[in-house]
């Protein structure tokens, strides 16, 4: 009877849900907000940001109006901090539905010489102010060749035949959706119930209720007239009429001279649900292109990917039929005859050179590897949407640590393997293990935050943070690091199919140097992913949102299946020439593709982000590809590697030579 029931309940609950997920999917953390005619909005401000310079801001940096209650520091995440997103209160007053006009903010002192140009500083390096009323960043549209155009944010002011101007007046329009009652928080019963659920039989009814479900600003440079801003205080309406156009410009700046602002907002109802709200963020130009090229480039990549594993197998188990076949004297006679592969027999598994960095190198190229799978996996199912600022960040953060297990048994089980079970010296490899990767990018970082603190700019991780990031780093990743290696010095090792002699055999000289068909071999696996590469260089410099996960998640599969074939194939090619040293090979046979995502960086910073300005930003540009570079070198050298190591080993399993 109770099962009964308990089955009852569970399908009433996958009904209900099905039901709710029929209406719009709400992502955890971000039900909507329900607020009355009249309640008071809270409008937020963030970082300047620049495509110019990519060195973000504080807003109160420039001689902006403050709220009369003191700057204040929302809340924020490690990932909002590590991206450089600074959002504090800001002055800007809205009420709910209630429309108000040439609304006076503040006027400032007399701009000093240093604030005359830092300002123009600032318009000439094209920064933007980015104002955030319910999560949502305001969005500005503009026209440019019959073509209208979407911009996060709007311009501080703009440049005309030598003179600075300022937007000082903003007119924002909310678009608000009346609220529904069916939400996610009846069904499930999270959130914050009592603020979206309103009360039956009150006059909650009679009082309707909206969602925010946009939110637009037009800037406009408008030129107040001293004797009517005198003896105005903020919030106080301007006596004469304001006439936003922002295609005129008319409030210049200049020193000695004081700055006044103010600002008009109107509500508009819109038939935008509540789930589709980041749909106008959402839109990347060219979407058709987009689409079609990352589906062009998964079939084509498939399709050679096929032909590739094809001929490979063909050829492997043409070669191993071939020598069974044969009867015991002909296979005695044929090991004397011996050419190919089967010659490196006794060499094949003689340990490589500098073996614990290749562990070291393995273990993480897992870490990170796993630490990307989950990540976008998360983010494909919608749980780390743009609406959760810093969300991505902080769960790279804290799978890549949660994942210091695999890494540290990985490397230790490699370890054991290459010196045939002997567990010695263990500790040493995982300790370097969880300091290799890490290490590197602490001194990436360092060098990169110097140069931002010596900018002043809100991008600089705070002394604070870096202290936590030690802490998180000496006090969880590397313990999980050790309890991985603990785990893998128990482990088993695997055992070779064959002995290796004590003499090694000597390398015929090649035709063509090794390590050239290494490098080509990076090609392919590039050629899966520089489409996509380009859709994530510009959503991180270019200030686009980038949401297509489930295709960059397709990608990544693809991109290991490649790596993994190209691997092969070459480890096999190497073998055919008696060339025995195959292990670095085969880490770099695919990890080569690094080099050609780091000339596509450069080829990047060159022809699409032409307005980069000064020797930091560049700096900051190149410090951060090469930190990318690296982890995609480990995370890919890695999949080659491991998929080699399985290849040999099958291949020497499979035939027995003495």
């Amino acid at each position: 009877m109770g099962s009964l029931l308990s089955l009852k309940v569970s399908i009433l609950f996958v009904v209900l849900v099905i039901c709710q997920l029929s209406q719009g999917f709400y992502l955890p953390g971000s039900y909507p907000h329900k607020y009355e005619v009249g309640d008071p909005l809270t409008v937020k401000v963030n970082s300047l940001t620049s495509i110019d310079t990519e060195m973000p801001f504080s807003y109160y940096s420039l001689p902006f109006c403050q709220p009369k209650e003191g700057i204040k520091d929302s809340a924020e995440n490690l990932g909002e901090l590590l991206m450089g997103d600074r959002i504090e209160n800001s002055p800007y007053r809205f009420k709910m539905y209630t429309n108000e006009t040439q609304i006076f903010l503040c006027q400032t002192k007399p701009l000093s010489g240093e604030e005359f140009k830092l300002l123009k500083k600032r318009i000439d390096e094209m920064y933007q102010v980015n104002v955030i009323l319910d999560n949502l960043p305001a969005i500005r549209y503009t026209k440019k060749d019959g073509y209208m155009l979407r911009w996060t944010g709007y311009p501080v002011g703009a440049k005309v035949d030598e003179g600075y101007y300022i937007f000082n007046h903003l007119k924002f329009t909310v678009l608000v959706h009346k609220f529904e009652d069916s939400n996610v928080a009846r069904v499930m019963g999270t959130g914050d119930a009592a603020e979206m659920i309103p009360p039956e039989g009150n006059q909650g009814s009679a009082v309707p209720g909206y969602m925010v479900v946009g939110f637009e600003v037009v800037p406009c440079s408008f030129q107040h007239k001293p004797e009517s801003v005198k003896n105005l205080k903020m919030y106080n309406k301007y006596p004469a009429s304001i006439i936003c156009d922002p295609n005129t410009v008319a409030m210049p700046i200049k020193e000695n001279e004081p700055l006044a602002f103010s600002y008009e907002v109107s509500f508009v109802e819109k038939d935008i649900k509540w789930p589709s709200r980041w749909d106008a963020y959402l839109k990347m130009e060219g979407a058709k292109v987009h689409w079609f090229s990352i589906l062009n480039s998964l079939m084509v990549i498939t399709f050679l990917a096929g032909i590739v594993l094809v001929i490979f197998l063909r050829t492997v188990r043409r070669d191993l039929t071939q020598y069974e076949e044969l009867d015991k004297e002909a296979q005695a006679q044929m090991n004397e005859e011996l050419s190919g592969w089967k010659l490196v027999v006794a060499d094949v598994f003689r340990a490589p050179s500098n073996p614990a960095l290749l562990c070291v190198m393995v273990g993480n190229g897992v870490q990170i590897l796993g630490m990307a799978v989950v990540t976008i996996l998360f983010a494909a199912l919608g749980f780390m949407s743009p609406a959760s600022r810093g969300t991505l960040i902080s769960g790279m953060l804290f799978f890549y640590m949660v994942l210091g297990i695999a890494a540290g048994y990985v490397a230790v089980r490699l370890w054991r393997t290459i010196f045939c079970g002997d567990h010695k010296g263990w500790i040493g490899v995982s300790w370097k293990v969880s300091c290799f990767f890490p290490g590197i990018s602490f001194l990436i970082f360092t060098f990169l935050n110097f140069l931002l603190w010596g900018s002043h700019s809100t991008g600089a991780i705070p002394f604070s943070l870096f202290v936590i990031l030690i802490l998180l780093w000496f006090c969880i990743s590397v313990p999980l690091t050790l309890v991985g290696g603990y785990f893998g010095a128990k482990a088993p090792h695997i055992e070779y199919p064959v002995r290796t002699n004590q003499i090694p055999r000597e390398i015929p000289q090649q035709k063509y140097p090794s390590w050239l068909l290494v490098l080509g071999a990076g090609t392919l696996p590039f050629g899966t992913l520089f489409i996509e590469l380009f859709f994530i260089m510009s959503s991180l410099w270019m200030g686009r949102v980038y949401y297509v996960f489930g295709f960059l998640f397709v990608v990544l599969l693809l991109l290991v299946v490649v790596c993994a074939e190209v691997s092969l194939v070459l480890t096999y090619m190497h073998l055919c020439v008696e060339d025995w040293k195959w292990w670095w090979k085969s880490f770099f046979a695919s990890g080569s593709v690094a080099i050609y995502i780091f000339l596509y960086s450069i080829n990047y910073l060159i022809f699409d982000l032409k307005s980069l300005s000064g020797p930091v930003s560049a700096t900051l540009y190149l410090g951060y590809s090469l930190f990318m570079v690296l982890a995609i070198m480990l995370a890919t050298g890695t999949v080659g590697f491991l998929s080699s190591f399985w290849f040999v080993h099958y291949l020497f399993s499979s035939v027995k030579l003495d």
